[in-house]
């Protein structure tokens, strides 16, 4: 009696049974994976929740493409970093998965194609599913930094293919998306009819930025383009729920995109009326959480490259981001590389697999972690790799 659009596979794997048993038996586990800023021994200016002591939260006036000032929030904060998107452009949405969501919608009928980067998160088939589309992937290769390979790219694209979906920077790889690159991109784009979409949730963390590096798509014009970013990372609040979508490329094709995708939100209306009211001061505070971030993940980059130095594993080169990738020897699999740091030295990292590496052996470490656990989670795992 349920649809059949894709697997409801909920069986835990190995590392979760693993993890779960060991803390029910109250082992301490040093966790290298952690995600949540908001579980990250961050502090948060009080600033943020006293930005929810308005009265017009009260008043729910319904707006598709959302609040005039939430969205002119957000043109600001493209224009502290260079770029002028006018506030027209942006569509806000309860949050960026909620933005692909839209986005396949608009683009997509039942069985159509999206491009999407692997290695990468491992969200993009379950939301295409979900729109009854289909993803195919394009590899990313790495020869001492990691570049799109474009060929391969261009060989997937067939009548079906609506968009190419671009994580820039990558999660996990940490690289971005060179200028050189997106040309080439917005070249096919526009010639094969198909959308690009740049997930930019990430941007705001350089770590060691090449100078061609293209930080954002907002300002491209040669094809249909979208990109997309949101609170959760730019200012560490997950909890806030509030994304958005920038649209932009010939000026009327982006118009008729912008007046489709207010279509699809005035089905929803989901993004709430406090955190719009909020947005502008939310924004300015989580600049505070932003740099936090980036000394936290910048102290932690150098201390693994430290304290990994001369031992079987190494650190690829990462450019951006909260995470980085370790490439550990070919004598065991990244299940058991995993299995034996948890149960052998209490530290918890995820395998390459999770994010679909072509190759093995690949583990991947969050740089957000708490210091002091992530320098004894780092030393327990060199101290095991020597």
């Amino acid at each position: 009696m349920f649809s059949a659009r894709f697997h409801w596979g909920i069986e835990q794997n190995r590392l979760t049974r693993v993890l779960h048993a060991k803390r029910a038996a109250g082992a301490r586990v040093l966790d290298l994976t952690e995600s949540n800023p908001t579980r990250a021994g961050l502090a948060y200016p009080r600033e943020i929740a006293e930005a929810f002591c308005d009265p017009r939260m009260l008043t729910y006036e319904p707006l598709p493409a959302g609040m005039a000032e939430a969205r002119a929030a957000v043109a600001r904060y493209y224009a502290a970093r260079g770029q002028a998107v006018a506030a027209e452009r942006i569509l806000l949405t309860a949050s960026t998965s909620e933005g692909y969501a839209y986005l396949f919608k608009l683009l997509c009928n039942a069985g159509d194609e999206v491009l999407v980067p692997r290695p990468s998160y491992p969200l993009f088939e379950f939301l295409a599913g979900m729109e009854l589309a289909k993803v195919r992937q394009y590899p990313l290769v790495y020869h001492g930094e990691w570049s799109i390979d474009l060929a391969a790219l261009e060989a997937l694209v067939t009548e079906r293919t609506r968009a190419i979906v671009l994580v820039n920077p990558n999660n996990p790889t940490g690289s971005l998306v060179k200028r050189g690159e997106a040309r080439e991109l917005a070249r096919l784009s526009a010639a094969r009819g198909m959308a690009l979409i740049s997930d930019e949730v990430f941007s705001d963390y350089a770590l060691r930025p090449p100078e061609e590096a293209c930080r954002t798509l907002a300002a491209m014009d040669e094809c249909l383009v979208f990109s997309m970013s949101g609170l959760s990372k730019v200012a560490g609040l997950p909890q806030m729920k509030l994304g958005w979508i920038v649209a932009g490329g010939p000026e009327g094709l982006r118009r008729e995109a912008m007046e489709k995708l207010e279509w699809i939100a005035d089905t929803y209306l989901s993004v709430s009326t406090p955190v719009q009211c909020a947005a502008a001061r939310l924004l300015e505070a989580g600049e505070a959480v932003q740099r936090q971030i980036r000394q936290r993940t910048a102290a932690n980059l150098e201390f693994a490259r430290g304290a990994l130095a001369g031992s079987a594993a190494s650190i690829l080169q990462v450019e951006a981001g909260w995470y980085v990738v370790v490439q550990v020897p070919r004598v065991r699999s990244e299940e058991e590389w995993t299995l034996e740091f948890l149960e052998r030295d209490d530290v918890l990292v995820q395998p390459g697999f999770f994010y679909d590496f072509a190759s093995e052996a690949f583990l991947v470490i969050s740089l957000l972690t708490e210091q002091a656990s992530f320098a004894e989670g780092i030393g327990r795992m060199a101290g095991h790799l020597r």
